[in-house]
């Protein structure tokens, strides 16, 4: 699988708005380079584009991508085939430790919104940085 990153985002706060980027600079053990840090196995989040367009396509909506409160999105179909794997995005490296689980805080942003991340991954996943660096919109992600 290789994808290209077609967006970028960060948290302003805890519970605060996402806010886009073109790029920013990721931490080993660390995340990308914003006011809330996340713990060093969920340092980055991923979504793929095309469930994320089914999602609002089966609820109706128009949600932006980064109401997932995801970091990077994917020009991708799915990202399932990356747990477990260790990929390359921009001069980052990063280990996908496991699926993004829908919370409570997607329902309160959509209601559906749960239901509809649950099946086949779309949710996303989320890694650990294991080699810091930029990623940029526009960078190619490669599975190792």
């Amino acid at each position: 699988m290789q994808a290209q990153v077609l967006a970028l985002a960060v948290k302003t706060a805890v519970g605060g708005p996402m806010r886009e980027i073109d790029r920013s600079v990721g931490q080993v053990d660390g995340g990308l380079d914003c006011p809330v840090q996340p713990s060093p196995d969920r340092g980055i989040t991923f979504l793929a584009a095309r469930q994320w367009d089914q999602v609002n396509e089966e609820l109706g909506t128009e949600m932006p991508w980064h109401a997932r409160r995801a970091n990077v999105l994917l020009d991708a179909d799915g990202l399932a085939d990356l747990l477990g794997r260790t990929v390359t995005v921009g001069d980052l490296r990063v280990e996908i430790m496991g699926e993004t689980v829908p919370c409570g805080t997607m329902e309160a942003i959509q209601p559906g919104l749960t239901r509809a991340l649950a099946p086949e991954c779309r949710g996303g996943v989320y890694g650990r940085i294991l080699r810091g660096g930029t990623i940029r919109v526009g960078d190619a992600l490669t599975i190792e």
